[in-house]
């Protein structure tokens, strides 16, 4: 209980101290590492445009680690097999119900995967696809569309499905976009400026829902 205390308090107060984010080390195989420059440079962007004064680099905490509720927004992404574990399942849980905020960024093979272990996190709640109405599409940018497409991957129209808690996104499952990809440095995926820009500000987005509500 102190922990999740201690996590809402820490997002209440964004705006008066630095606040950290963390990457996802997870088990099972896939690269839990991949896209490195990505959230230093969603970082930087939140930092330079949406006044969010976020530490520079990003840590790293396990799914299972206590220090998970020291973060207010949690990142996983990947290209292969994820696994949780009991420990896992049950921290994560604990996370999210009580404040948390996971985003999960599908970077291409881990559908098959992810869709499993997200059940098996929450058996009594399933994935909802949000409507471009949703709030975070509207601010501090709009995107009237919906989840913009950043990859084409396999052509499939780009979707972003949620986990609530007492009314708001808990888990944010993004697929068929790839953001991380756009948040990179721009020589990693040679993508064009606009399309890093729209993937940067749909990652902007995200942060400022979470310092929001």
């Amino acid at each position: 209980m102190k922990k999740i205390a201690f996590l809402l308090l820490a997002i209440i107060s964004v705006t008066a101290s630095s606040q950290e984010i963390a990457l996802v080390k997870y088990n099972g195989g896939g690269d839990w590492y991949a896209n490195p420059t990505s959230l230093p440079n969603l970082i930087k962007y939140c930092n330079q445009n949406i006044s969010t004064r976020i530490k520079p680099k990003p840590a790293t905490v396990e799914p299972g680690s206590p220090e998970i509720f020291d973060y207010p927004y949690v990142h996983l992404t990947g290209h292969g097999n994820v696994v949780f574990s009991s420990t896992d399942i049950s921290n994560l849980r604990k996370y999210l119900d009580g404040g948390g905020f996971l985003h999960i960024d599908d970077n291409y093979g881990m559908d098959k995967f992810i869709r499993g272990e997200i059940k098996k996190l929450f058996p009594d709640r399933d994935l909802m696809e949000l409507p471009s109405t949703h709030q975070i599409f509207q601010k501090p940018f709009a995107f009237p569309g919906g989840l913009p497409k950043i990859h084409e991957h396999d052509g499939k129209r780009p979707q972003a499905f949620a986990i609530f808690a007492e009314g708001r996104i808990a888990l944010l499952y993004t697929y068929e976009t790839d953001l991380g990809d756009g948040w990179e440095d721009p020589e990693v995926n040679n993508d064009p400026a606009d399309v890093r820009e729209k993937a940067l500000k749909m990652g902007a987005n995200i942060i400022h829902y979470i310092f929001n509500n």
